[in-house]
C-alpha cells in the first residue's frame, strides 16, 4: 500500500520543493519506490516549464508523465486562483485525483506538495484544505526558519487542526544563514507542535537532494 503524504508550508518561498526532493531521496536510501506531484503550479519559463516541476521529476525513482505530475500548469507567477482566472480556467479536483490514483499505482511513497501556504486558494470556492481532505491523506508542515516562524506555524497547525486534517510531521527548513537564537526555535518547535520532528535541513542551496536525505526521516 502506497504512503501518501500532502507537503504544505508556512508560507511561500521556504523550500517546500526543496524538501519534498530531500525526502525524495530519502525513501530512494531505503528502497522505495517514490515520485512526486505538483498538482497545481504557478509560474513557467521561456519553454513553458516549471521549475518546482523539473525538480521533482528529476528527484523522483518513478517516471510520471508531466500531465500525471502536473495536471494544472499556470503560466503566470501569481496566486493559483488570479493566475487561473486570467488564463480562462479554473482548478477543480477531479484532474487531481485522477492523476493522484495512476502515480499510487506505481509508487511506494507519493508526496503531493502544495502552492504556496495552506491557505492559497486554488479557485473562488476550493481551497488546499478542501483539496487534502478529498484526497484523505496527512500533512508534512514544512516550516521556514527564519523570523516569525514560531507563529506561521503555530498558525498553520491550528489551522490543520480546525480543519480536521491529520498532521504527520513537520521539517524545518533554515532559509536565514543569519537567523538568531536558532536552536532556541526549533526547540520550541518541537515542544509546541503535536507531531514528530521529521529532521532539519542546513542552509545550503546548493546541496543536492541525496546530500539532504540524511537529515530526514519518514514518518512512521
Amino acid at each position: 500500500m502506497t504512503q501518501v503524504y500532502f507537503i504544505t508550508g508556512t508560507d511561500t518561498e521556504i523550500g517546500k520543493t526543496h524538501v519534498t526532493c530531500a525526502l525524495l531521496a530519502t525513501a530512494d536510501a531505503r528502497g522505495l519506490r517514490a515520485a512526486a506531484l505538483k498538482p497545481v503550479a504557478a509560474g513557467t519559463d521561456n519553454n513553458g516549464h516549471n521549475d518546482d516541476v523539473v525538480r521533482l521529476m528529476a528527484a523522483a525513482n518513478v517516471a510520471l508523465p508531466v500531465t500525471t505530475v502536473n495536471p494544472w500548469l499556470l503560466q503566470e507567477p501569481l496566486s493559483p486562483h488570479i493566475a487561473a482566472r486570467r488564463a480562462g480556467m479554473e482548478i477543480t479536483i477531479p484532474p487531481i485525483i485522477e492523476c493522484f490514483h495512476a502515480a499510487c499505482e506505481h509508487t511506494d511513497l507519493l508526496l503531493v506538495e502544495g502552492v504556496g501556504g495552506l491557505y492559497a486558494p486554488l479557485s473562488d470556492t476550493l481551497s488546499q484544505p478542501d483539496l487534502i481532505r478529498e484526497l484523505d491523506i496527512p500533512v508534512i508542515l514544512v516550516v521556514g526558519l527564519r523570523l516569525g516562524c514560531l507563529n506561521h506555524a503555530l498558525l498553520t497547525a491550528a489551522a490543520l487542526r480546525q480543519e480536521g486534517l491529520e498532521l504527520a510531521g513537520w521539517i524545518g527548513n533554515l532559509v536565514d544563514p543569519d537567523f538568531q537564537a536558532h536552536d532556541e526555535n526549533i526547540q520550541t518547535l518541537k515542544q509546541r507542535l503535536d507531531a514528530p520532528c521529521l529532521g532539519i535541513l542546513p542552509y545550503d542551496a546548493e546541496a543536492s537532494a541525496s546530500t539532504l536525505a540524511s537529515h530526514l526521516t519518514l514518518p512512521q
